[in-house]
């Protein structure tokens, strides 16, 4: 099943008090990044973010799930409805998150 567009809007639109968040459609899923560095992603209308240490801090006993099939767990973030939380969230990420490969 394919992430719909909605989600996408709703996603994008909590973390609208971030500058620098972006998406990138990918195979009916889209990645979402933070000022160019892959945050997660929304696959089957959940959000799923790397499992870095800061998101395993701030998201006590987290939930991991599989994006799709033959890939690594990440952790699923239940409470999309707090725009702040959300948005420490992806702060605090930032620094551990690896940066973007350079294109040849």
């Amino acid at each position: 099943m394919a992430s719909s567009r909605e989600y996408l809007d709703f996603l994008t639109d909590q973390l609208s008090g971030l500058e620098g968040v972006t998406s990138r459609k990918m195979m009916g899923e889209y990645i979402i990044y933070y000022r160019g560095r892959i945050v997660g992603g929304i696959y089957d209308d959940r959000f799923l973010v790397k499992p870095v240490e800061a998101a395993k801090k701030l998201i006590a006993d987290p939930p991991m799930e599989i994006p799709y099939e033959g890939a690594r767990e990440m952790i699923l973030v239940e409470d999309v409805d707090d725009r702040a939380f959300l948005e420490e969230l992806v702060l605090s990420m930032y620094p551990e998150l690896p940066e973007p490969k350079k294109k040849k």
